[in-house]
């Protein structure tokens, strides 16, 4: 079954520490959304806020966060939509970054592009090079280790925001033991910043939960096509129900995310923490940075703002033998222009052709 954001009352947490535990949560939430009890041959019901870290994939909004937006929801398909949202399904989008020598390269045309798929050229469909508005979903480190970095963090988030195009729209998830929704889209940077400052002391890091909720939540946000989360932890997961190959895949749709990683290098992010950000990024096509110190963060986040804002779009459908199967299926993309020389392009690995939230 497809990963589902569930409804999620605060009062329970707040008053019913138990209910956090995973067989509780399903229980008590299944009640939730079918009002009068629950069905095992039912889907729970999506809404963007109240939302839990568990098994299924969800995330839980945090008391006193801000309330989500009703009109952000992904809209029901009607019946004179339902044409054009299977058309866009069957298109898969690529975010393609262009550089020659580490310099970004922002002015190829069309024709400079030609996409593989398992090894097939493919006709593009779509192509921009426009700075469009982004969803962006901001994925924060709540634990203990990060209590005395989060107001450099914090500020250096913002400037990320203020770089970045001001119609996108962006949520932020503190995670530790269970990912929290502390604040979903919004432009408000306020409110963002009032979001990013929330700060507990909890030990534990379920980071490959947050991002498999925070992936399938931003595939709800259907007003952007162009949809990127970024990573910022100082240590490696140690408390998911997810692995990194769940969370891994869970990027991995036609559309899915571009995701970006800060790893805070110290004490607590070992090799193998490292490996995992290298992992998720290179697989969705993003980057993986570790500065020494948070004072490196906010070059960084700048940085990042101008990847993003200097991305292509690409989109194609398949054409290739057995396109509509589920197995993995390689992108590669060649940029080419007699302008400049080599050119270095970075976008995603690949994709699951009818791979949906999980």
């Amino acid at each position: 079954m497809a990963r589902q954001i569930l409804i999620r009352q605060n009062i329970l947490v707040k008053d019913y520490p138990i209910l956090r535990t995973p067989s509780f949560r399903v229980v008590v939430m299944l009640c939730i959304c079918v009002g009068v009890g629950y069905s095992q041959n039912s889907a729970p019901t999506s809404t963007p806020n109240d939302l839990v870290s568990n098994s299924t994939g969800s995330m839980q909004a945090s008391p006193g966060s801000a309330s989500a937006q009703p009109e952000q929801q992904a809209p029901a398909v009607q019946d004179p939509n339902v044409f054009v949202f299977k058309k866009k399904v069957e298109e898969v989008v690529l975010h393609a970054t262009v550089d020659q020598g580490g310099r970004p390269v922002s002015d190829l045309e069309t024709g400079a592009f030609t996409i593989y798929d398992n090894g097939v050229p493919q006709k593009i469909t779509s192509f921009n090079r426009e700075d469009v508005p982004v969803a962006l979903g901001i994925l924060v480190d709540n634990s203990g280790s990060m209590l005395d970095k989060r107001p450099q963090l914090s500020q250096a988030l913002l400037n990320l925001i203020q770089a970045s195009n001001p119609r996108d729209e962006v949520f932020v998830v503190n995670f530790g033991q269970y990912p929290y929704l502390d604040q979903d889209f919004t432009s408000d940077s306020s409110l963002l910043q009032r979001a990013m400052l929330r700060v507990s002391s909890a030990g534990s890091t379920a980071l490959y939960d947050a991002v498999v909720a925070s992936s399938a939540h931003i595939s709800n946000h259907r007003r952007e096509t162009k949809r990127i989360l970024l990573i910022i932890t100082d240590g490696q997961d140690n408390m998911s129900v997810d692995t990194l190959q769940e969370a891994t895949r869970s990027l991995q749709q036609k559309d899915g995310p571009v995701v970006y990683a800060i790893g805070l290098t110290g004490d607590g992010l070992s090799d193998a923490g490292r490996d995992a950000l290298i992992a998720l990024t290179r697989a969705s096509g993003g980057i993986a940075f570790f500065p020494r110190n948070i004072n490196e963060v906010d070059s960084i986040t700048r940085q990042i703002a101008r990847d993003i804002r200097v991305q292509y779009d690409l989109s194609y459908k398949p054409t290739s033998e057995n396109a509509q199967s589920n197995a993995f299926r390689t992108v590669r993309v060649v940029a080419n222009s007699p302008l400049y020389g080599q050119l270095n392009v970075r976008t995603r690995t690949g994709y699951y052709p009818n791979e949906l939230p999980r």
